[in-house]
């Protein structure tokens, strides 16, 4: 793999609005999970998209609730 295994990203609320950063752990490649909003405590459903040399392809974040 090349580069960082941790990237920090800043993402959008889907309930609030709000913008706040997380850090994404790219060694375990695409993934899922849900983490609570740093600003309104909602759950955010994340999806982090990795490519195939390890490198950050994007990070959506989505009500948990779609």
């Amino acid at each position: 793999m090349h580069g960082r295994s941790l990237q920090d990203v800043t993402l959008t609320c889907p309930y609030c609005g709000e913008r706040f950063a997380t850090t994404v752990d790219l060694s375990a490649g695409a993934q899922r999970y849900v983490e609570d909003c740093a600003v309104c405590c909602q759950p955010i459903e994340i999806n982090v998209h990795v490519g195939p040399d390890g490198e950050l392809l994007g990070v959506d974040a989505a009500s948990d609730r779609d």
